[in-house]
């Protein structure tokens, strides 16, 4: 069944500015991307939390609203909801502003890269791992077909990981996305990742140095270093990139008319055999440099080794360059029977765990909660890639904490002097991978235990004190403009008075408010929403409400009424002005499950129904119903005072407003406006 997009393409526009403030829109492949009149009518936060849009990005004069693979459908939706005339798909963009630095734009691209494909890879590290562990544990034969079953749904998204890079990628590069696919899976074509372990060898280039390399198939008359780029990263970012620029070269000279077929010819025929002979040995000859300076560090120091090793591990992995490691440690295998090189990382993963784990414990944004958690559970069997490019990494503060809680996870493999036996598998599956098959001491794999609950030890304790800030930066955003918006909802209270006070009057007359609710009475201070809970609205309380019906807490005139039904403010007879804010954030749900009973400016009395609302819709939602009722003109009573507990009833009296004797009210001056 076709899903509904109505709803969100109604908000979408209503939270742009309206339909009046649209002068165009058109999407690219994630993203709707809108030309409005003022920018500043538009509501970044509404819609950031609203469900169905990933994020709201400010960029080259548009206002673009990043909605993922349904873009399409929602943009179907907006044209039919709004009237607009379509504008078409356009290409995508790579996410960072012009202005921006290298290295934000560096990461801007590299996460971009990786955004979409978290999902699966967080779900196959969780796959991966289960298995790996039920095997360990002689609950699975790795033999037995169910093992082999769930092992390929886990591993298929790393192994083909260059098909789906080179999918994203080109959509980075602004290029056909099917096109960087068949990169990828070019790159990990069975024959070709077979050639680079024939036993077959035409020639050695560069003998005698350190990029020495076999050649095992030449390509007319050209020799090819073939190599195994399944799960790499860097040589099909590379690859799509130089592949973007031979499309867009050929598009100006290839007749519009036969594009669609040769302009892919051209491009993969001239750019693939380049990534085969130059870009992916170059990037290999990369890793292997570093796999070459690790060695050499570590002969000086293991501890200085395990420094440096656990500090820059994940950076290597973000490049794709840890490949070249890898291929130093099994040569290594091979030669010594053991390595000491990758063996200084296998831990560092609990250091991203550890900053992902502190970091859900501090965020406020149900987001990125819900993102960390899948993250979470993925770095416990080793697979941090979700967490990098999903949670830290963007954030750079907590990225830059893993970094040095891996270095510290080093230090101590390097200190036990922890060696491979085998090639690891991840996280804590990779233990078994110290144990030396010929007998000896268990120190050194005690040491690897060690270094693996320091490291997540140290990663929680990292962000608790240094990376809190970083972590919900644009939720405190969020939150100083929903104090401004309160602050406006409270102006607009106090614009419509009911009782006009005389010069010198200080105080309003003491006076009482009921409750507008059946249901439980707590503290203001309980609500999770910072806005009301401190006190920045005025004082009052809250009430978790049992019945979705909200009444008057007194006699007066309804001064704000949301077209939403989320909330009525109220200035009685007595002079308080009254705010009661069904819900947290329920502004977000455009009306769906209110239903306003009265206007603006109309005469109510205590215990006139003013909103009904259905609180399983809300709740179902994922909206909390706790009903602030606020007195926003707190400052002109001598105290507030909450005279009700547990559970109460609509007129039961709640509040007690302390002001002046009843003798200093202005009676009779009441406003006809």
């Amino acid at each position: 069944m076709a899903k509904n997009y109505d709803n969100l393409a109604k908000t979408i526009i209503q939270d742009v500015g309206g339909k009046d403030n649209v002068n165009s829109v058109v999407h690219c492949a994630t993203r709707l991307r809108f030309k409005l009149k003022d920018e500043k009518k538009a509501n970044d936060d509404a819609l950031k939390d609203t469900d169905g849009v990933v994020t709201v990005v400010k960029a080259g004069g548009q206002y673009q609203v990043v909605i993922g693979n349904e873009v399409a459908d929602v943009y179907d939706a907006v044209l039919k909801e709004g009237g607009f005339p379509g504008g078409g798909q356009v290409p995508d963009d790579d996410g960072a502003d012009d202005d921006s630095s290298f290295i934000d734009k560096a990461v801007a691209l590299i996460s971009g890269i990786f955004t979409d494909i978290l999902a699966p890879l967080s779900a196959g590290g969780i796959i991966k791992g289960l298995v790996v562990m039920c095997a360990s544990l002689g609950w699975l034969s790795k033999t037995s077909g169910a093992y082999q079953i769930l092992y390929a749904i886990g591993d298929s998204i790393f192994f083909f990981l260059p098909v789906f890079l080179g999918f994203t990628a080109a959509r980075r590069f602004h290029m056909n996305q099917f096109i960087g696919a068949a990169i990828g899976a070019t790159l990990t074509y069975p024959s070709m990742v077979a050639l680079a372990s024939s036993k077959t060898i035409l020639s050695t280039l560069f003998k005698g140095t350190a990029f020495a390399s076999e050649v095992h198939t030449i390509f007319f008359g050209i020799p090819v270093i073939t190599m195994n780029y399944s799960s790499t990263v860097l040589p099909v970012i590379f690859t799509v990139w130089f592949v973007s620029i031979i499309e867009h070269w050929a598009k100006k000279w290839i007749p519009t008319v036969v594009q669609m077929f040769l302009v892919p010819v051209v491009t993969m025929i001239i750019a693939l055999p380049v990534a085969f002979i130059v870009i992916g040995p170059v990037m290999t000859w990369v890793g292997d440099a570093i796999g070459a300076v690790m060695q050499g560090i570590y002969n000086f120091s293991p501890i200085v080794a395990g420094i440096l090793m656990g500090a820059l591990w994940q950076v290597l992995v973000i490049f794709g360059v840890h490949w070249g490691i890898v291929a130093v440690t099994t040569a290594d295998l091979a030669a010594l029977g053991y390595d000491p090189i990758l063996a200084l990382s296998c831990m560092v993963c609990y250091a991203q765990v550890g900053i992902v784990l502190a970091m859900i414990k501090q965020t406020k944004d149900k987001k990125l909660k819900e993102t960390a958690t899948g993250a979470f559970f993925s770095g416990l069997f080793g697979v941090t890639e979700p967490a990098i490019y999903g949670v830290t990494l963007p954030r750079r503060i907590p990225f830059i904490l893993s970094c040095i809680g891996g270095a510290i996870s080093g230090a101590v493999i390097g200190a036990f002097h922890s060696v491979l036996y085998m090639l690891p598998s991840m996280g804590i599956f990779a233990i078994p991978a110290y144990v030396n098959p010929k007998g000896g001491s268990m120190t050194p794999v005690i040491g690897v235990v060690i270094a693996g609950v320091v490291a997540f030890v140290s990663g929680f304790i990292l962000q608790l004190l240094f990376g809190k800030k970083s972590v919900d930066a644009d939720y405190n955003k969020k939150q100083a403009q929903k104090v401004a918006e309160a602050a406006n909802e409270a102006t607009e209270v106090a614009n419509n008075p009911i009782v006009a006070a005389s010069e010198d009057e200080k105080l309003n007359p003491s006076t009482k408010l009921v409750s507008p609710l059946n249901g439980d009475v707590k503290p203001l201070s309980e609500i999770k929403d910072e806005v009301f809970s401190s006190g920045a609205m005025g004082q009052g309380v809250a009430i978790e409400p049992s019945e979705g019906v909200l009444h008057a807490p007194a006699d007066g005139k309804t001064a704000l009424v949301f077209p939403t039904g989320h909330a009525v403010g109220i200035n009685t007879t007595d002079g308080a002005e009254v705010l009661m804010h069904i819900g947290m954030d329920t502004v977000n749900l455009q009306g769906k499950g209110f239903k306003t009973l009265v206007q603006k400016g109309q005469e109510v009395k205590a215990g006139d129904p003013l909103v009904e609302f259905n609180i399983k819709e809300i709740k179902a939602a994922g909206y909390e119903v706790a009903t602030p009722v606020v007195v926003t003109n707190s400052k002109k009573y001598e105290s507030i005072n909450q005279v009700a507990n547990g559970t109460v009833e609509v007129g039961q009296e709640i509040l007690s407003l302390q002001g002046e004797d009843e003798k200093v009210k202005v009676s009779g001056q009441v406003q006809t406006n």
